[in-house]
């Protein structure tokens, strides 16, 4: 079986959240919401003028996810291809899962008390798709996706 990664090269990204706007349009959230986010770090100067530092915030999709083990509801689970996913439907608000994640990637919605995560796009992979935020969606080109060895992308 596959193993899905995405990988996200930082030093590439100038902040654009076109990844973010991606998201958003393939998967319809509250506006408090977000499941990736694209924050500055810090802004530093180099030769006088302003250089930004961005970090894109998602899932890593963890080997031996917390959130899983954590969850009560059993409503998030690790697929044999390696994408963490939460099943909204099971969910019951407990915000347990916002505790363990050490990459605080899980938000909340409070207008439908649940968590929500990045579930990988599972939907359009299962199609043969990629997620909507990576590939020819980045402006930047810094999003990777495929099937993973270590922390390279070996196949599409």
């Amino acid at each position: 079986m596959r193993k899905y990664k995405l990988i996200i090269d930082h030093d590439s990204c100038w902040g654009c959240k076109t990844c973010e706007v991606a998201c958003k349009q393939e998967n319809p959230t509250q506006d408090s919401v977000k499941l990736i986010a694209v924050s500055e770090d810090f802004t530093k100067r180099i030769n006088g003028k302003p250089d930004f530092v961005f970090h894109v915030n998602v899932c890593q999709h963890c080997d031996g996810p917390p959130c899983v083990e954590i969850c009560p509801e059993d409503a998030i689970e690790k697929r044999t291809d390696g994408i963490v996913i939460m099943d909204y439907e099971k969910c019951s608000g407990c915000g347990a899962c916002i505790e363990v994640c050490s990459y605080n990637v899980i938000d909340f919605d409070d207008e439908n008390n649940i968590a929500q995560k990045c579930n990988l796009c599972h939907h359009r992979i299962d199609l043969g798709l990629v997620p909507a935020c990576s590939d020819n969606i980045c402006l930047a080109h810094c999003f990777q996706f495929g099937c993973a060895d270590q922390n390279r992308i070996v196949c599409k």
